[in-house]
């Protein structure tokens, strides 16, 4: 691969998939709404980029079932596809069934200039998130390794709090380890999370921190209980630059009108 131009990722997160594929979760169907964002993303003949990044929630009722909706909705899309477990994952079915034929779980990848990891932050039955002593040793061996490329680290719980009470109460229970951890190493520049269901951006220290909307609901931001948005489905474009700077933009489905607040029917 030519690591001089920019590379370029799609990043779509929790589609909180359903073997059952007429299932929905806050009143829409994420079947439908993970392939509306597809379509949006990557049809009228857009090149497929160099990745499709998934940070977690893929499969909301850990079934098989589910996983295979997944590669089905994304495998004939023409671009390697790594992914990575949510709170509402099953870490060992998804590295059976999505470790082959164009997909990656959990590990390293190299794209053009850059390196990435992809850490596991899933803890059962808790919808909080933590890494692992080993987790952080690999990312640490990690980005030794990768000590001459600039470096996108994905996970799926936010390491930063998003001002939302409520949903910060869930986030990553040992983000100090992880920041404290990427701060050593300057070729670390850009945390990519999902989790939060919402648009997020924030620069901490050497590194900018990005978590990108659901491909199903969203989160208000800024609330303190849980209260449903408005917004509609969303991904997230990123171009890597071979200088360790990126471009990003995050797009929403302009034609799914949300015209009732979904109530959160997880609660």
């Amino acid at each position: 691969m030519n690591t001089t131009r920019p590379v370029r990722l799609l990043h779509v997160t929790d589609p909180h998939l359903f073997a059952d594929r007429s299932r929905k979760i806050y009143g829409v169907n994420t079947a439908q709404s993970f392939g509306s964002v597809l379509a949006d993303a990557l049809g009228g003949g857009v090149p497929p980029p160099d990745a499709i990044l998934v940070t977690g929630d893929i499969g909301d009722d850990m079934s098989a079932g589910a996983y295979r909706a997944f590669r089905d909705a994304v495998g004939g899309l023409g671009a390697p596809v790594l992914c990575l477990p949510g709170n509402h994952d099953a870490p060992a079915l998804m590295a059976e069934l999505l470790s082959s034929d164009g997909f990656q779980f959990c590990g390293n990848a190299t794209v053009g200039a850059w390196g990435m990891v992809l850490l596991d932050t899933h803890v059962d039955d808790d919808p909080a998130g933590f890494l692992a002593a080993t987790e952080l040793q690999r990312l640490e061996a990690s980005l030794r390794e990768f000590a001459d490329r600039p470096v996108l680290i994905c996970l799926h719980h936010l390491p930063l709090p998003t001002g939302s009470e409520w949903l910060d109460h869930y986030g990553l229970r040992n983000a100090s380890e992880l920041l404290s951890l990427l701060g050593r190493f300057p070729q670390a520049k850009v945390v990519l999370a999902g989790h939060v269901h919402q648009a997020f951006d924030q620069q901490y220290g050497s590194f900018r921190v990005l978590a990108t909307p659901s491909t199903c609901a969203q989160f208000t931001p800024g609330t303190a209980t849980c209260v449903m948005d408005l917004r509609p489905p969303g991904y997230r474009w990123l171009s890597l630059l071979s200088d360790g700077s990126i471009r990003t933009e995050v797009m929403w489905l302009q034609d799914w009108l949300m015209t009732k607040r979904p109530r959160d029917d997880r609660i």
